[in-house]
């Protein structure tokens, strides 16, 4: 044995920092180390961490505080302070010692410091065995062995090494062994199976090493799976500058991919961090290495994690400031505890070891307690205060020395006498020390110092504590002349320095006061005098010349001083002279007053007794009077009372006591005061008591190695001292000794004696003596008898015993009879009487005792621990004896891992080896028809191998398998005998008749026969079909892919091949064994596609002005995918305001084309590309190109106005055609009268629109006109004005009107250039509704100073007509400007087409184009439940889409987009799809196992069927019946799996999971293995009960109960969101009538007058439908009304044509609304929807025999329904939206009383791919309709009740169609106009550029209102002031309008459908004038069959008069 030493770094640390202090200090040697642990056969040596110089007494203690004591043989500390514990038994060992927190302390005369806590721990040898478990793993993939170790000794036992077959592995190549003692092999191969790995651990502290069993590896060949994590880590917390390894390994294959993360990013780039196959490694932790790290493992199949925490922590350090201090009693003290490192931790102070306890002078502050305040600081609290931080297991302290001294200031430095002349500046300096730093202030003759301009003082404390205090005089008068005098002052005390300062000038003296003077005490008395020069000071008492006696003394300074005042010598009249002339002098006198202090006559207390009477008298004898006199005892106030009794007189006081007791005893003061001072005498009353015992000594016992308390308690006064003595022996004592103090034996307070640990020796009497002095001594003995507890003193540690032999155990034990010895085996107790195996005798031995236990015989239940315990009435100690019996082994655990046609490879596990090494093994194997006499074997296989392969077998034949082992002892019994079959093998024969048919141009397919049946070898399972490109430049290499037999005759179909591509084509069969021969190779060729690129090298060459050449190359061969046929371009115009023109193609076969007829000076786009019979290929990239210029057009306007009498101002506009860049504009003049042939010619540059020609006649008519100069020359003249210049110059304009168009967002200029003479004043005017509102000029409207008018950052409400007019004196003039704002396109509605597995059919309608033509569309989609949205850009030219390449059997979210040139367009409502496939299921018709032994399972898992999606992993969970725990298997191979390591004969459980991109199938069964013979089992039988009934009724009653709650719940949570819904509607009913309400339907003004027309009222009917109307205005005859009639009307634009959006008025916004809709279906009956339809007033009411255009779209907030397309049950995205779908919808009164009938539906059919058109008749309720199961377009018609109707009478709403001619759709908003209709060319065009002046807007408004809106239409007559209707040739629908007529309007007349008018004499001329050519349109399709001509519209009139048309998407 050796004892373990505990060595300390010595870096000593003083704590004094100065080096006059070095002689005193306290110092660590090493406060690190806080734990020490030790082997108990060992022991252990700590030395004191503490120190001090000069030398410390060092001292240990326990943590509770008490001191430790030496305890002979197991603890002692040496004279050094080093503690050392001995090594020791368990039986000795006590937790006190053993197992205890332990600190050392250091103390000298500066103090006392305390160690941190060590915490001491023993570890001693108990019983503990290491097991590694076998593992599995993949060939290439990683196997991890783990070390397991009880967790009651884990933490000191670790892995030193590891041994493969008794091998030490040397980590290098494939096997690494972890920093935690785990074995990992990278890459395993077969080999690696056959070897046992066994682990090797070591005691840290005993040394002692054991070896586990040994384990195998099962090696499998790859399966595809998902990572499995082998090993990982968890949370940890370490200490910086540490080393961590964070292991990750997962099995998988293919092999995982690991990836670390760390705080959610990848790691970042760090030398420290190495990433090794056993995990991540990071050196030299940091703080920054905390963090959440995440082990990413991941393979195509799958992926999994590990994830944990780390957390560095810094070491705690802690700082105490200051380091050492010194300072005076009474001061203040700071001490800072710094502390850094891991948060969380908790701070205590100590104060010379002791804490410290918070009184009135100390308080601990700060959020953490950190720091300690001493306020007035006593001598007590000197000494050494520590700070400690402790955090879980850390702790750290520093410590400082506060030395406390008397501190009174004392003056070290001050200033001189001087003299200074006025206004000359002085300084005085005062330094001062003291403790705490005292503090300066300063007086002038006894006054204190005002601080001024003129005095100023400063004060700073130096390094060493000194006070310096500066008195600053900047401009001294005479008066600041005197004495000066500094004063230090701190807490302790004060002193004084002063010295005259002499500022020249006449003398004076100050005024003196009054001086009291203590007798007894020095006095001063200055002379105030200042000024100066004078000739001296002197001081005059009763005329007599000062000084007259020893007590006086005057200074040269004047100041007069008194010592030792007395009063009748002292008191009086003082007079102080100053000679300031040799004959003249000043005097001031003062008065002296002296008071007398008490003087207390000497007394003294008499020694006194118990009981006696004392009386203490207090005399003063002198003092002035009154006197006051009192009594205090230990400083409290003494009362009379409780037999002490005070008694006071003029100049006495005396202290009386009745009768004298202990408490008496104390300090006793006199206290005498009066006017001058208060004084006081003390002394001190002792009573005195002789000893007694209050508890006497009486004899006792002490129990061996525990602790016993001798009692004896004493009372007296003084305290008596007691003295322990000892006299060895049990006889009579014959010499008492004193008994030595030591740490083991102390002398209690309460005078008992403790001895901490009893020994043998410690056996004797005792004596207990206490004296005080007073009387005799007193004494008691005692006799203490020491009982020594049952010890094992000897017994073996480990033994082997050969099972079935006689063992014998011995075991010793010595103590206190009786002693019984108990045996136990494990935690048993060993009974001989029930267990004859055992047997126990015992025998004395002298002082021993001597128990044996037999075995008879050892058993294998015998290897284990064996104890014998030693029990007496003392105590209790116990003998561990290990036990190893020996015998031969069991047999091996045969199992078979796999079986071939012609051998097998077998397994088996070793599971016991007898407790000896194995030395071999035996196989024996026969057919199983044979006996084992005619077996063959294979004997003496190496005990390293535990697998072999058996070869030369016959197929399809039975075998019977046996097996032995061996070790030193004997050999095992046989193993369990096994049967095998041995396999099939592969097929021998191709399949035949293989042809081959194209089916699409990627799609071939292949047809075969079996092979011939001879040739199967076994049951075909399958067959792979082998396919590749034969064409030039393939790498002839086949792809193969499967598919499951089905019969005779096959059918598979090869996918995503080339296009028109030659494949040849091979198809094998395969069974259980394998796979055959191939077939011969035939080819076939995929059909013809559409070329997948465009041509190449496109280039563009503009040739004239109108023509262009374009050419191109063929595309790569290889990609044209068929024949190619020819080439197709396209081409379009692009205008400069970002318009496109229309799209135009031209087909050829050659590479280069001709395009002619274009636009001249234009830019074009061309995309090229080539097409084959299957269609069009891919487009080119989009090529640029301009034609080349030439001569311009006419400019499109031209105007002349006079501006003076002898000039003229021309103005005009560009060409419509510039056909170039505009040069310069020439003006030609021409006078026809003036006979000039040629006119004159003005030129102006381009930007220039107007020019003034001066110097004309006066009178004289002049002809102007204007041509534009491009560089191809002048091109074609404007039109000629004729002009005359006039003296007077009325107001004109020289802008333009017409149409300007812009992006909204933009500034925009309207320009209003005037001339006249007077200038002429400008004023804009915007038309709305019957009325001209001028333009209000603010932040977004500016008129400049030349009539310009400024829009800034238009938008869409912008757009409309604006009248700019220029008035002055002589006349006014006007232009009408139409302002078009471009906005995004409207949403498009989107729906689905077609569906397939893999992708989803789109369709849409685009919306309104925003006035600016769709430039393409953005298509987002994601999977349902994600947001990731993924963008495809489309051509704008597209109206379908598909998106391709999609996860199979998935619902996908879609939402489209369209883009203009403004930008992108709102985002469609998102609608839902779902491609086709489902999850996988299991067909119940497939034999699930296909083989079933003992311990293994074969399974089918063809029987899977897909689903129409791809099986990616089938995971499959067994276990056996009865059993929690689930073991796992996954695959991706349909085909066939291995259960292995099954037990026999056995129930178990399955369950299987199938998962594909759609979902995952489940599918649970039984089986049972076989037993060892082959037979089979019978099935598990339920136990069946009383309780059968319940359960079937609660097994019925659960689902059916599950199922009302969850109808319930549904219902609740409808109803819920329905109310929510209708809330929400009525709220914006609300806002919307609010907004009407302060609107009233207008957008700039209020309507004045009644509403326009019926409106829709919505009051929240069942269903919610937003209408749009399409026509919307009321015509009459040939008038409309205004838009602004029915603002709500101008809020949905739709598109419209390019050419026709520059003359429109349109005002545009966006709104949706509410749809509750249900899809129809082709099969399903006409619906019915119904609703009331609300009357109006009378003068509204209309009735109606057209049929008008209705869409209906849907909101964007949309329910996710599976089988419903379009249900929406938001309202809309926000109230403001949704009030405009109120004002649009209050276009018609309520949907109710009105029939919907379904008439047509567009049906979208999976399976067909095509949509399909129905018409239904029936009508029903709509509340019966059934929820069609595909999504479709379906369109009904809404037909009001009849007027004829008797219940509905005259005063019906019905909605009111629009029949307009068709320049009132210059007038109408975007959306009213069609696309279709404005393309048709029209050289009328009724939408002149610049409308007449004379019909302005504002007029052609107030004709509307004034005339239309209040006609009665009659049969027969005419309306007033319009033309004849034969003259526009208009046809007037049938309808009836009852309304007032006003006063001066006449009839008008209607004509109907069947005899239209026909006079043409009737025409009047009325403003505003009509255009020509009208027709009348209304219907669903009016606006699309409208021409020049009105004609034949009555005969659509017919029975759906009363009908609207509708679209559902």
């Amino acid at each position: 044995k050796y004892l373990a030493t505990v060595f300390m770094h010595q870096s000593t640390h003083s704590v004094w920092a100065h080096t006059e202090d070095v002689g005193t200090s306290l110092y660590f040697v090493n406060d690190s180390i806080q734990q020490v642990t030790f082997s108990s056969t060992v022991g252990v040596v700590i030395p004191c961490p503490a120190a001090g110089s000069p030398s410390a007494a060092l001292r240990w203690y326990l943590a509770t505080g008490d001191d430790i004591y030496d305890v002979p043989h197991i603890r002692h500390v040496h004279a050094n302070g080093t503690l050392q514990l001995y090594p020791f038994s368990p039986s000795t060992f006590n937790s006190f010692i053993h197992d205890n927190d332990y600190f050392c302390t250091a103390e000298n005369s500066a103090g006392k410091i305390r160690s941190p806590n060590i915490r001491v721990k023993a570890v001693f040898r108990e019983p503990y065995t290491v097991r590694v478990e076998d593992q599995r793993s993949m060939r290439g993939n990683v196997a991890v062995f783990k070390c397991l170790i009880p967790s009651s000794v884990q933490e000191y036992v670790s892995v030193v090494s590891w041994e493969k077959d008794t091998v030490s592995i040397i980590p290098e190549n494939r096997f690494f062994i972890t920093f935690y003692g785990g074995l990992y092999i990278s890459d395993v191969q077969k080999e690696d199976a056959l070897s046992t790995y066994r682990c090797i651990t070591k005691h840290k502290y005993s040394g002692e090493t054991r070896q586990s069993n040994g384990a195998r590896l099962s090696v499998s060949d790859p399966a595809e799976s998902i990572p499995t994590i082998l090993d990982g880590f968890q949370s940890r917390e370490l200490k910086a500058g540490q080393l961590v390894e964070l292991p990750c390994i997962a099995s998988g294959y293919p092999n995982p991919a690991i990836r670390w993360i760390k705080d959610g990013r990848p790691l970042p780039a760090d030398s420290r961090w190495t990433k090794r196959i056993t995990g991540l490694t990071i050196s030299d932790l940091r703080g920054e290495d905390s963090g959440t790290y995440i082990c990413e493992v991941t393979n195509t199949f799958g992926s999994a994690e590990v994830t944990g925490t780390l957390t560095v922590i810094d070491p705690l350090h802690v700082s105490l400031t200051p380091k050492k201090l010194k300072t005076g009693i009474g001061s203040t003290v700071i001490l800072s505890c710094a502390l850094s490192g891991s948060p969380e931790y908790a701070l205590r102070w100590y104060r010379n070891t002791d804490l410290v306890v918070l009184d009135n002078y100390i308080s601990i502050r700060g959020i953490s307690n950190e720091t300690l305040l001493i306020t007035a600081a006593q001598k007590s609290h000197s000494g050494a205060y520590q700070c400690f931080a402790t955090r879980k297991a850390q702790t750290a302290q520093d410590f400082s020395i506060i030395a406390l001294e008397d501190g009174t200031p004392r003056i070290v430095s001050s200033f001189s006498e001087k003299v200074v002349n006025p206004g000359e500046q002085f300084s005085l300096m005062c330094a001062a020390k003291g403790a705490p730093p005292p503090t300066v202030t300063w007086a002038l003759d006894d006054e204190p110092i005002q601080r001024d301009n003129g005095h100023r003082t400063n004060q700073y404390t130096m390094s060493d504590g000194t006070t310096v205090s500066h008195m600053n005089v900047t401009s001294p008068q005479i008066k600041d002349g005197g004495v000066y005098r500094c004063t230090a002052r701190n807490s302790v005390g004060s002193a004084e320095y002063q010295a005259r300062i002499n500022v020249r000038g006449p003398p004076s003296i100050r005024a003196m006061k009054n001086i009291t003077a203590v007798a007894g005490r020095d006095t001063f008395i200055n002379c105030r005098v200042i000024g100066y020069p004078y000739y001296s000071i002197k001081w005059y008492k009763d005329a007599l010349l000062l000084p007259d006696n020893h007590r006086q003394v005057v200074f040269e300074n004047g100041t007069l001083k008194l010592m030792d005042v007395q009063k009748g010598m002292d008191e009086g009249e003082y007079l102080c002279s100053v000679l300031i002339q040799p004959q003249l002098s000043i005097s001031q006198s003062v008065h002296v007053t002296v008071k007398v202090p008490p003087l207390i006559q000497p007394f003294e207390f008499p020694p006194a007794s118990i009981g006696q009477l004392l009386y203490i008298p207090c005399v003063v004898s002198s003092g002035d009077m009154p006197i006051r006199i009192t009594w205090r005892k230990d400083g409290q106030v003494i009362i009379s009372g409780s037999g002490v009794t005070i008694e006071s007189k003029e100049f006495m006081s005396s202290l009386q006591i009745s009768s004298v007791s202990l408490k008496h005893n104390g300090n006793y003061t006199c206290i005498a005061s009066n006017a001058a001072a208060t004084v006081s005498r003390e002394r001190q009353l002792i009573v005195r008591v002789p000893p007694r015992f209050v508890v006497q000594p009486n004899n006792q016992d002490g129990i061996y190695g525990k602790a016993g308390v001798l009692n004896c308690s004493v009372d007296g006064y003084p305290p008596p001292k007691v003295m322990w003595k000892h006299a060895k022996g049990s006889g009579n004592p014959q010499q008492y000794h004193p008994v030595p103090l030591t740490g083991r034996i102390q002398i209690l307070p309460n005078s008992s004696l403790l001895i901490r640990h009893v020994l043998e020796e410690d056996i004797g009497y005792y004596l207990c003596q206490a004296s005080n002095g007073v009387g005799t001594d007193i004494s008691k003995s005692m006799f203490l008898t020491v009982k020594i507890p049952a010890m094992i003193t000897s017994h073996p540690n480990t033994t082997i015993a050969i099972k079935g032999q006689m063992k014998e155990l011995n075991c010793t034990a010595r103590g206190e009879r009786p002693i019984i010895i108990r045996w136990e085996k494990g935690d048993t107790v060993i009974d001989p009487d029930r267990n004859m195996r055992y047997a126990i005798s015992t025998k004395d031995n002298g002082d021993e005792v001597i128990s044996t236990l037999k075995l008879k015989p050892a058993d294998r239940g015998d290897s284990v621990f064996f104890s014998c315990h030693a029990i007496n009435s003392y105590g209790e100690d116990r003998g561990l004896i290990q036990l190893t019996v020996q015998e031969p082994p069991d047999p091996p655990e045969l199992e078979i891992r796999e079986v071939k046609a012609r051998s097998m490879n077998l397994r088996w596990t070793q599971r016991f080896d007898g407790n000896s090494i194995i030395t071999g093994f035996d196989i024996e194997y026969k057919n199983k028809s044979d006996s084992w006499d005619f077996k063959q074997s294979t004997r003496n296989i190496s005990p390293t191998i535990n697998q072999a392969n058996i070869v030369d077998l016959h197929p399809a034949s039975v075998y019977s398998i046996r097996m032995y082992s061996f070790n030193k002892i004997g050999r095992s019994e046989p193993s369990k005998e096994l049967t095998i079959s041995t396999e099939e093998a592969a097929p021998d024969g191709p399949p035949m008749d293989v042809t081959l048919q194209p089916i699409t141009s990627q799609s071939i397919q292949v047809t075969w026969k079996a092979p011939k049946k001879e040739l199967q070898n076994g049951v075909i399972r399958g067959y792979q079909i082998g396919y590749r490109e034969n064409s030039p430049g393939s790498n002839g290499q086949y792809s193969i892919v499967e598919m499951k037999a089905t019969g005779d005759s096959e059918v598979y179909t090869l996918d995503n091949l080339k296009k028109f591509a030659q494949y040849g084509v091979v198809v094998q069969a395969f069974n259980r064994a394998g796979t055959g021969p191939s077939s011969s190779e035939i080819n076939a060729t995929t059909l013809e596609d559409v070329p997948s690129q465009p041509p190449e090298n496109v280039r563009a060459l503009s040739i004239t002005s109108d023509v262009a050449v374009i050419s191109w190359s063929e595309p790569p061969r290889s990609t044209l995918n068929g024949v190619l046929k020819g080439y197709r371009v396209i081409f379009w115009s692009l205008y400069m305001d970002g318009e496109w023109g229309e799209m135009q193609n031209i087909t050829t076969t050659r590479e280069r084309v001709e395009l002619r007829g274009m636009e001249k000076f234009t830019n074009y786009s061309v995309q090229v590309l080539a097409y084959t019979q299957a269609g069009d290929g891919v487009r080119s990239s989009v090529l640029y190109i301009q034609t080349k210029e030439d001569i311009p057009g006419p400019p499109a306007g031209i105007k002349a106005v006079p501006s003076s009498a002898s000039s003229v101002v021309v103005s005009w506009l560009p060409p419509t055609k510039p056909n170039g860049i505009i040069r310069k504009y020439t003006i030609f003049c021409s006078s026809p009268g003036s006979g000039q042939p040629a006119p004159s010619e003005y030129e102006t540059s381009p930007e220039q629109l107007f020019y003034r020609i001066a110097h004309l006649s006066r009178g004289q008519q002049y002809m102007l006109w204007v041509a534009a100069v491009t560089s191809a020359g002048r091109g074609n003249i404007s039109e000629k004005v004729t002009i005359e210049p006039a003296g007077k110059a009325p107001a004109k304009i020289i802008s333009f009107g017409g149409t300007v168009t812009t992006p909204w967002m933009k500034d925009v200029r309207l320009p209003c250039n005037s001339v006249g003479e007077p200038a002429p004043a400008i004023k804009w005017t915007k038309d709305s509704e019957d009325s001209a509102i001028p333009v209000a000029v603010d932040g977004h409207r500016l008129i400049q100073a030349n009539g310009t008018l400024v829009l800034r950052l238009v938008k869409a409400e912008d757009s409309g007509y604006y009248t700019c007019t220029a008035t002055n004196t002589w006349g006014f003039d006007t232009i009408i400007i139409n302002l078009l704002v471009q906005v995004p396109p409207d949403q498009p509605r989107l729906t689905v087409s077609k569906t397939s597995a893999s992708s989803i059919t789109l369709a849409w309608i685009p919306g309104d184009n925003g006035g600016s033509s769709i430039r393409g569309f953005v298509l987002q989609y994601s999977v349902d439940n994600s947001e990731e949205w993924k963008d495809v850009f489309i051509s704008s030219s597209e109206r379908a889409f598909q998106l391709d390449s999609l996860k199979c059997g998935t619902w996908y979210k879609v939402k489209l987009a369209a883009k203009n040139s403004v930008g992108a367009g709102r985002i469609s409502e998102i609608i839902e799809a779902k491609t086709h496939g489902r999850e996988p299921s299991f067909s119940k018709d497939q034999h699930l196992f296909t083989h079933i032994n003992s311990t293994h399972a074969r399974l089918n898992l063809q029987g899977w069927s897909s689903g129409g999606c791809p099986i990616m992993a089938i995971v499959l969970e067994y276990r056996p019946k009865g059993n929690w725990v689930w073991q796992s298997l996954k695959t991706n191979n349909s085909n066939e799996v291995f259960l292995t390591e099954l037990r026999e004969a056995t129930w178990y459980e399955l369950r299987m999971k199938a998962c594909n991109s759609a979902g995952c199938g489940n599918e649970t069964t039984q089986f049972a293995t076989l037993d060892y013979d082959g037979s089979t089992i019978p099935p598990i039988k339920s136990a069946q009960g009383e309780g059968d009934d319940v359960k079937k009724l609660f097994t019925i009653a659960c689902p059916v109960i599950l199922a009302t709650l969850g109808v319930a719940l549904l219902f609740i949570i409808r109803k819920k969101r329905k109310e929510k819904r209708l809330k929400r509607l009525r709220d914006a009913k609300s806002l919307a009538e609010m907004l009407i309400s302060k609107n009233n339907r207008s957008f700039d003004t209020p309507v004045k007058g009644p509403p326009q027309g019926p409106r829709l009222h919505i009051d929240i009917p069942r269903v919610q439908l937003l209408i749009e109307d399409k026509e919307g205005i009321k015509q009459l005859g040939k008038w409309a009304n205004p838009p602004s009639a029915n603002p709500f009307l101008l809020k949905t634009p739709d598109p419209v044509s390019r050419k026709s959006v520059k003359s429109a008025h349109s005002t545009r916004n966006r709104y949706s609304s509410q749809w509750t809709l249900t899809k129809c279906q082709a099969s399903t009956p006409a619906r019915t929807l119904t609703s009331d339809w609300r009357t109006v007033g009378s003068q509204h009411g209309i009735m109606v025999t057209e049929s008008d255009s209705y869409s209906a779209s849907l909101s964007q907030d949309t329910d996710k329904g599976r089988n419903s397309m379009v249900s929406t049950e938001s309202a809309s995205s926000t109230y403001e939206e949704l009030a405009r779908a109120y004002e649009h919808a209050k276009l018609e009164e309520q949907l109710q009383h009105a029939k919907f009938e379904i008439t047509e539906c567009f049906i979208s059919d999976s399976s067909s791919d095509q949509m399909t058109t129905g018409t239904n008749e029936n009508a029903d309720s709509m509340t019966s309709m059934s929820t069609p199961s595909e999504p479709g377009i379906c369109r009904f018609t809404a037909s009001p009740p009849k007027p004829q109707d008797s219940d509905r009478g005259k005063n019906v709403a019905v909605p009111i169609p629009h029949r307009a001619n068709k320049s009132d759709y210059c007038n109408l908003p975007l959306y009213m106009k069609s696309e279709a209709f404005f393309r048709k060319p029209d050289i009328h065009d009724p939408c002149p550029v610049v409308p007449p002046r004379e019909a302005s807007i504002r007029n052609l408004a107030r004709a509307y209102h004034t005339q239309a809106r209040h006609m009665t239409l009659d049969p027969g007559s005419k309306p007033l002031g319009l033309p004849h209707p034969a003259s526009s040739t208009t046809t007037l629908p049938q309808r009836t309008l009852p309304m007032p007529v006003s006063a001066n309007s006449a009839s008008a007349t209607t004509a109907s459908a069947s005899a239209p008018a026909t006079d043409p004499t009737s025409a009047t001329t009325a403003e505003p004038r009509m255009p020509p050519h009208t027709k009348m349109g209304g219907s669903r399709d009016s606006l699309l069959e409208m021409s020049t001509s009105g004609i034949g519209r009555s005969q659509k009139q017919g029975a759906g008069a009363y009908s609207k048309s509708y679209t559902l998407v």
